[in-house]
């Protein structure tokens, strides 16, 4: 198979897919090596850049997906007459920025952060599909945990999650474990006093 055929392959399928496709699947379906399809994929994201296309390839994580460019979104939400989506509130950025930088975290962890109860905004971003379960922890309760998507990703135009930037300071930080021996301990101090 000639180059040319190889990169038209690639697009076929990343177009067909709609979804980020991991590039070990992608390579497979192409019949071609994993780094063979990685190279193929990048001649396609520098084919469209040279034409000045409306499409582009995104890398999200070890995934890779077809887009149209963020430059034409108007022009496809009058084509399709789809409604604008509505901004996220500020307590949603509160609650996606906190699970972003430490999870995947439960509702109680957000919500000892924030302090303020949090369920409703997560809820909704699990609707948005901005956020999903991550199993549940192995402690007493087994909480559900909550970790990012990839629609996380492409809504804020990030290829990882080591693209966030740097937080200002760590100083003040709470950390997971610290709430846990926190719940730990309250726990404990209340089995303590109902046996009294």
């Amino acid at each position: 198979m000639k180059l040319q055929e190889k990169i038209s392959v690639i697009e076929a399928i990343l177009f067909a897919s709609g979804d980020p496709i991991e590039a070990d699947k992608l390579a497979d379906a192409s019949g071609v090596t994993q780094s063979e399809a990685v190279k193929l994929v990048k001649l396609l994201s520098d084919r469209y850049d040279e034409a000045h296309s409306a499409l582009c390839v995104l890398k999200l994580g070890t995934a890779y997906q077809l887009a149209v460019r963020r430059e034409y979104d108007d022009y496809i939400k009058a084509a399709l007459e789809q409604r604008r989506a509505v901004p996220l509130s500020q307590a949603a950025m509160e609650v996606l920025t906190i699970i972003a930088y430490n999870q995947p975290v439960t509702k109680g962890f957000v919500e000892h952060v924030r302090g303020i109860d949090s369920s409703s905004v997560v809820n909704s971003l699990l609707e948005k599909n901005l956020l999903e379960e991550a199993g549940r922890l192995d402690v007493p309760g087994r909480p559900i945990a909550y970790k990012t998507t990839d629609a996380f990703l492409r809504a804020f135009q990030l290829s990882s999650l080591d693209e966030l930037p740097a937080l200002p300071n760590a100083d003040g930080q709470v950390s997971f474990d610290e709430i846990l021996i926190n719940e730990t301990e309250l726990s404990d101090e209340a089995d303590t006093e109902s046996e009294e």
